[in-house]
């Protein structure tokens, strides 16, 4: 092993990612034939925000090593680089290394779980179940992939088979996560099936199992919540309209923002305005967030984000502003061209203080969805444990956390000094060419009849969203009012969500 290597790894089990890539970098330099360390550089490069740099060295070590083991029928290292293009959404690198390795291995289950995990990423339902069920074959006692192919007939609308495999995984002894898990994915069956009587004593029983999970405990609840408070008490007119008249170079433009409460209609919205020829839009990447941590990088007082940005001088708005433009290029590449570039990233309506000051050219649009229907799918949703989504355990702490977002855009909104518009959901469905010619307008960018065919466009992509199976599909209205199923639910929680039933011009209770 090199000392470059060596001192990669050190920085790794340090925390410091930046500086492991420089390491694994200058071990590749050295030899540019060390497979583990371009698979190294290759995860750091990703780590760092440039993955269209970082993939393509994952994928070529992961080649080497499938290469290797065809004689040694040994794909535990093939396995483990695919499940780091899963992790960063390579899921067409996933999909060549994933073919080859149960081609060299046809015995190892999890080959073939991986391969139904990058079908259903890729809307490829009829895949996905095939190598599910070669897993099972090969695992049959193995009860997550048990939970995964449930979840996989689901999509696939073999809801009758998903409820008896889940129903039959529940009757045995499980850990906490497993009967989570299972739980949650049941109720959605549940409410497919139209067993609506059946749903939520399975979602009171996954938020009671969500307690004892590692991985829900360790998130910091109370992050998003003070950030809200204090940014409510810190960012007004004066601040966020500073530098409005500010005269800004043209390979800093503004971007468009796509914004509003998880659940609500983005991922519909970003395929129809990602099918026009004219706009790109990034999918859920974190490009605000990161901006976020250099401005604090650029200050190192304990200030606040306000006070930082209250001492922020122009130069240091350009600095910001190029550094959000190299993170975009960093991840695209050339692939924008001269499109329009559209930021989705849900939780950015968190900040939106910062996006004004720093972009207060920009242009947000706010999707907005009747309140009862978010919470409902927000709280039937399996999401990734984050400091956003460990609100959405319990039903009443999703509740709270929807009217803390919404309570601070009713606020932010009557505030900012940049250009935005707000549109419904249902209006949307119902209501299309009218509802997404005023969008396409406010974005300055003409009208083309193609975008109603989004749904062809998401079906040949990877999407981030859980909302990725309905977006694929044409428009359809099913998802409208699904709360009146479960009025009864809702009676502990009415009272918080009645301000903005009415506020967004929806029928109350």
């Amino acid at each position: 092993m090199t000392n470059f290597m060596q001192r990669g790894y050190a920085a790794v089990e340090g925390g410091n990612i930046a500086e492991a890539t420089l390491w694994f970098g200058k071990a590749l330099t050295e030899n540019p034939e060390d497979m583990p360390a371009m698979a190294w550089y290759g995860q750091c490069l990703c780590n760092i925000g440039r993955r269209d740099e970082g993939l393509p060295y994952l994928r070529k070590a992961g080649r080497h090593f499938v290469e290797i083991a065809r004689d040694s029928k040994d794909i535990t290292v093939v396995l483990e680089i695919i499940e780091q293009l899963q992790h960063w959404s390579d899921f067409s690198g996933s999909l060549e290394l994933g073919l080859s390795a149960v081609q060299i291995n046809s015995s190892e289950a999890r080959g073939f779980q991986l391969l139904a995990l990058t079908y259903s990423q890729l809307n490829k339902t009829t895949d996905a179940l095939n190598a599910g069920r070669q897993a099972l074959e090969l695992a049959p006692k193995n009860t997550m992939m048990q939970i995964l192919q449930a979840s996989l007939e689901a999509d696939a609308k073999l809801n009758d088979a998903a409820r008896q495999r889940l129903e039959k995984v529940l009757s045995n002894r499980l850990n906490a996560r497993e009967e989570f898990r299972a739980h949650k994915e049941l109720a959605r069956v549940l409410d497919k099936l139209g067993e609506y009587d059946q749903v939520f004593p399975h979602l009171h029983a996954s938020a009671r199992l969500s307690a004892s999970l590692p991985e829900i405990n360790a998130q910091d609840a109370a992050f998003i919540p003070n950030m809200i408070k204090s940014n409510k008490a810190g960012f007004d007119r004066g601040l966020m309209g500073r530098w409005s008249e500010a005269k800004f170079p043209q390979d800093q433009p503004p971007p468009a923002f796509l914004i509003g409460f998880m659940r609500s209609g983005t991922t519909l919205t970003q395929e129809v305005l990602g099918s026009h020829p004219g706009i790109f839009v990034a999918d859920e990447e974190n490009f605000i967030w990161a901006m976020h941590r250099e401005l604090h990088q650029m200050n190192s007082s304990n200030a606040g984000t306000v006070e930082k940005l209250k001492q922020l001088d122009l130069p240091g708005v350009m600095h910001l502003r190029e550094f959000y433009w190299n993170r975009v290029r960093q991840r695209f590449g050339d692939s924008i061209g001269q499109r329009m570039f559209v930021d989705k990233y849900t939780m950015n309506t968190i900040d939106l203080g910062l996006i004004n000051t720093i972009f207060p050219d920009a242009k947000v649009v706010f999707v907005m969805r009747d309140p009862r229907d978010v919470c409902l799918s927000c709280f039937m949703q399996l999401m990734v444990p984050s400091p956003a989504t460990v609100h959405l355990l319990s039903w009443q702490g999703t509740a709270e956390f929807y009217v803390q977002i919404m309570d601070w855009w009713m606020y932010i909104k009557q505030q900012m000094t940049l250009d935005f518009i707000e549109f419904r959901y249902e209006d949307a469905v119902t209501q299309f060419e009218p509802t997404f010619r005023k969008i396409f307008d406010f974005l300055g960018q003409s009208w083309n009849p193609d975008v109603a065919e989004f749904h062809k466009h998401a079906a040949e992509k990877f999407i981030s969203s859980p909302s990725r199976t309905q977006v694929t599909q044409p428009l359809y209205a099913s998802s409208m009012a699904r709360w009146m199923h479960y009025e009864t639910e809702f009676a502990p929680v009415s009272k918080l969500l009645h301000p903005f039933i009415s506020a967004f011009n929806y029928d109350p209770f």
